[in-house]
């Protein structure tokens, strides 16, 4: 019987390689150690495809079989996991990919080359640092109000003012909770001085992309967004469509239509939620500045905003901004803000 698709259960050192037959039946379902996989894998017919769940390490292992010549498809980890049935190990999880592969209504996920990865990295760097600076600054604010001390709510007043409270004698702020607050400040200006360095890394990695310009010329887009976009886009080929993108970033009506009768409620959320909020406070950014209607953008954005209200019109945007990215890295051509909003 002849074998149809390669399933791989990927794993840190022990990989599960399911073959799979025309007629849906297994062929072979076996370990194989981390070391010898792609030696395992040389044996077998090229013209196979392979698929293997979109996980940790999965685009390295892509990476590595297409440069074998091997077709390699990513899966999203939501379409396998209804298909491995109660019983999980990781033969049934490489069977489910060999199964889930045949089915032509899943989209792959697209093999992100070293540099989309390397931008990947440094945003989540960039995050982490700035979810540590808004732990830190909230708890400083709370230990503070318990002592009868209270700051404005943006960092940059609790920067000036905690520097005065711990100045100021008065307030009842003890001795050893000054010494604390005074680490926990130089702790909040070290997180301020590694996200900075962050931004400026991630400009020196992408400045001499010519996307990279193209897409800070469309309203909303600033760097971080356009590295955000560039991370997982890149350029853009792996959507047919600007819609498909807008849909794997959740921001598409959510539809519950049936018997003829049309029912669109609100946007999906589903797929890329760090992309999908970045969109949104990009359009949040811009439509109080373009919906006058002195150009083509705000227009078209005023007569939504009229019609649909502030906050509606701020995620159509956001849908809007993000087809016109896809297209903008799909044939690289500079934003025209007549040809969009026309």
């Amino acid at each position: 019987m002849q074998c149809k698709v390669i399933g791989i259960d990927l794993a840190k050192q022990s990989m599960q390689v399911c073959q799979m037959g025309t007629d849906h039946q297994v062929l072979s379902n076996k370990k194989v150690s981390r070391s010898k996989l792609m030696l395992e894998l040389s044996k077998l017919d090229p013209d196979i495809p392979i698929a293997m769940e979109a996980c940790a390490t999965s685009h390295y292992w892509g990476r590595r079989l297409q440069a074998m010549g091997r077709e390699v498809l990513l899966l999203p980890a939501q379409h396998v996991k209804p298909l491995v049935g109660h019983q999980k190990n990781d033969a049934h999880d490489a069977v489910a990919i060999c199964e889930a592969s045949q089915r032509p209504r899943i989209h792959p996920v697209s093999i992100k080359t070293v540099e989309q990865q390397d931008i990947q990295s440094l945003r989540r760097i960039r995050q982490r640092h700035v979810n540590n600076r808004t732990a830190l600054s909230n708890q400083m604010r709370g230990l503070c109000a318990e002592y009868g001390v209270c700051f404005k709510p943006s960092l940059k007043s609790l920067r000036e003012g905690l520097i005065i409270a711990l100045e100021d004698q008065n307030n009842e702020l003890s001795t050893l909770l000054r010494e604390e607050l005074w680490e926990m400040y130089h702790e909040l200006l070290r997180c301020d001085v590694s996200i900075k360095r962050l931004d400026k890394q991630l400009q020196s990695v992408m400045k001499n992309d010519p996307c990279y310009a193209l897409l800070q010329e469309i309203p909303g887009i600033g760097p971080l967004i356009s590295a955000a976009l560039m991370g997982e886009l890149g350029d853009g080929q792996h959507f047919k469509r600007g819609r498909e993108f807008s849909a794997s970033c959740g921001l598409i009506p959510k539809q519950r239509s049936t018997g003829g009768k049309e029912r669109l409620s609100g946007i999906t959320k589903n797929g890329n939620s760090e992309l999908r909020t970045l969109l949104i406070h990009g359009a949040r950014a811009v439509i109080h500045q373009y919906k006058s209607g002195n150009n083509a953008m705000g227009r078209w954005l005023a007569a939504l905003v009229a019609r649909r209200g502030v906050h509606k019109a701020m995620v159509a945007l956001a849908n809007k901004l993000a087809r016109i990215s896809w297209a903008v890295l799909r044939y690289q051509q500079p934003f025209n803000m007549n040809r969009a909003f026309g």
